[in-house]
């Protein structure tokens, strides 16, 4: 399948398919520090220190919440289509004995996603964002570092999401999540 991203230059669009063989044969490999959105193979940005807290605290605090019918996934694969298998810095899903053993979660399976950008903001809210709503995820949350604030992103719609909410402070974050929460208590 071609694809036009560039005016005037087709590209390949791969397949989630393809790019397990691509892993599986050894062409990507954990090295390359990649992901799968909407068919292109995209480089995944380095995760600093300040970036490595954040995921932290969000993983110890939503950890406290967590019952039977919850699983908190840390920077792993969610299979959104055929065409993208994104790895979101934390994914709130609901539970399964097997531990998604069986294969990726898919949309029916998460409640939340969360992203940290730092330097990836743009790749955040313009490519994997659309993505997220058009897999009609719930909830998406973009903790932007830079800013010093949490964006909750609720209600997909085919073109973005409904209800879009900046936190920062000593804000309590609104969300269907049974967590109380600020974005001081995830930016530290």
């Amino acid at each position: 399948m071609t694809k036009q991203i560039y005016p005037g230059v087709a590209t390949h669009s791969f397949s989630v398919e393809d790019y397990h063989r691509m892993i599986e044969t050894g062409i990507i490999t954990t090295d390359h520090n990649v992901e799968l959105l909407d068919g292109q193979i995209v480089r995944m940005s380095p995760i600093e220190r300040f970036h490595a807290a954040c995921v932290n605290r969000l993983n110890h605090f939503f950890s406290a919440i967590v019952t039977d019918d919850l699983l908190i996934s840390v920077q792993n694969p969610v299979l959104l289509n055929e065409n993208s298998e994104p790895e979101p810095d934390l994914a709130i899903l609901k539970f399964k004995t097997d531990f998604y053993a069986s294969g990726h979660p898919q949309p029916q399976d998460i409640l939340v996603l969360i992203e940290v950008a730092d330097s990836s903001l743009e790749k955040d809210q313009e490519i994997k964002l659309p993505l997220y709503a058009l897999a009609k995820i719930p909830e998406v949350w973009i903790i932007d570092l830079a800013k010093e604030r949490v964006i909750v992103y609720q209600e997909p719609l085919e073109e973005g999401f409904k209800k879009m909410h900046s936190f920062n402070g000593e804000e309590k974050i609104m969300t269907d999540l049974p967590i109380s929460i600020t974005a001081k208590d995830i930016l530290g």
